[in-house]
């Protein structure tokens, strides 16, 4: 692999500097992909922004940049956030603080525009294979701000599918996000709704699905997906409500898309678990009336003071097996299942061995 280390003008890098949003970002006379597939969106906020800019007027040194050999032209592997900054300045897009007003570039004097057009970014320019480009790229994201396991990913299985599922799942304002932002955590330029859907339709093997799919032509099925599971949601569970937001919905339409659900019971009984006092985790509501399982529902359990009455009123006898155990050895248990109406009180809490507590029946 062979890396060289060059001195270019921002005037250069300006040069045909265009940003056609999903169809890329370029500089360098059109020889230069600002935003190559594996690259995250501009994540810069406004002070960071200014802050580059600020950097170059003073004519202070900014990290260094990492291009890559691409066919004739260059791939900008590592500096998108300085570049694209620069460059929006210079064409106008935003204004900074200079000597107290804000100036957009053609407000300044010849002499401090040229200063900026002078400015020379320090740029290492690497020739060698995909492995050794990708090796290369993933060691000098260490040191600047860590990349997420899907940026990553993207590095890895760039190529025309990962390009169109860019634009579905990566942009600020894009489709996945117009409906899925209420379910979905996350932000789209970090990747993080993209990841969701893979995750989602792999059962969590993203390389093997992104590897499968690297080289086709659009990631259509993707999309598709993502659309059926958000529209299964909706159908299943039409109120919507904030502790909806994260929940596994892909895993839960791949389990249970095809059983029999009625929207109006499964409502009706998301009101009582909402209302009922023995559930501590909300959010494991709907996980649960699809499941059955009450675990996810972290029903309230015993205190300390409750067990201790119990044990000394049992005098560390197990009802069960009628055996003495210490207090360490023995578990709270409710008498009548929360199941079936009770409820974590003192009156019904009995303390059992653990191995009976965790083979009685119905646990």
């Amino acid at each position: 692999m062979k890396i060289a280390l060059n001195n270019i003008k921002i005037a250069e890098i300006v040069e045909g500097y265009q940003d056609k949003a999903e169809e890329g970002v370029r500089g360098y006379g059109g020889r230069l992909n600002i935003r190559p597939a594996y690259q995250r969106e501009f994540i810069y906020k406004e002070k960071q922004r200014n802050e580059v800019v600020h950097t170059v007027r003073k004519g202070f040194p900014l990290n260094t940049m990492y291009w890559v050999v691409a066919g004739d032209g260059f791939e900008l592997m590592d500096g998108q956030q300085r570049t694209i900054s620069i460059c929006q300045y210079i064409q106008g897009d935003f204004a900074v603080m200079v000597d107290g007003m804000p100036m957009f570039f053609d407000n300044l004097t010849p002499e401090k525009k040229q200063q900026i057009l002078d400015y020379e970014l320090s740029i290492y320019v690497c020739e060698g294979t995909e492995g050794e480009k990708l090796d290369w790229f993933k060691i000098i994201n260490i040191a600047g701000e860590k990349l997420t396991n899907q940026e990553l990913r993207n590095a890895i299985y760039t190529g025309p599918w990962l390009a169109d599922a860019k634009k579905w799942f990566s942009r600020t304002g894009c489709p996945a996000r117009a409906i899925g932002e209420k379910y979905v955590n996350g932000s789209p330029i970090r990747q993080d709704f993209l990841e969701k859907a893979l995750e989602w339709i792999s059962g969590d093997k993203i390389e093997d699905y992104m590897s499968r799919h690297q080289h086709d032509a659009d990631a259509q099925e993707l999309w598709q997906y993502f659309q059926e599971v958000i529209s299964w949601v909706q159908r299943v569970f039409p109120t919507y409500r904030k502790i909806m937001k994260g929940l596994d919905w892909g895993r839960f339409y791949n389990a249970h898309r095809n059983d029999s659900l009625n929207a109006a019971v499964l409502e009706q009984r998301i009101k009582e678990l909402i209302e009922d006092d023995e559930v501590s985790n909300q959010k494991g509501i709907y996980e649960y009336l699809l499941t059955g399982n009450e675990k996810t529902l972290n029903l309230r359990a015993f205190d300390e003071k409750t067990k201790v009455k119990t044990y000394e009123k049992q005098q560390g006898i197990c009802p069960v097996c009628n055996k003495h155990y210490e207090l360490g050895d023995m578990e709270a248990d409710h008498i009548v299942p929360w199941r079936m109406g009770g409820k974590t009180v003192a009156e019904n809490c009995q303390m059992l061995c653990r191995l009976d507590n965790r083979t009685k029946g119905g646990k």
